[in-house]
């Protein structure tokens, strides 16, 4: 997929971070996963967004944490 992912504006939901051209909050998604819920039960209940979206947020939130990871254990450690 091409394209953004996710929208960050204050006029949609006051800023909060949304799957691009939805309204739906990318914490949704993480409190799905958090209560052992599918992403297929996502993609179900929030017909909008893609299970290729959240594949590829789920991959750049594993980038991101790695890197978070590295960066504080090299200036905290």
């Amino acid at each position: 997929m091409k394209g953004k992912i996710i929208n960050i504006d204050k006029d949609i939901l006051g800023g909060t971070p949304v799957f691009s051209g939805t309204r739906v909050p990318v914490k949704n998604l993480f409190d799905y996963l958090e209560a052992g819920k599918s992403i297929d039960e996502f993609v179900e209940d929030f017909d909008t967004i893609k299970k290729k979206q959240i594949l590829e947020l789920l991959q750049i939130s594993n980038k991101l944490l790695i890197n978070s990871t590295k960066i504080l254990n090299e200036n905290f450690a």
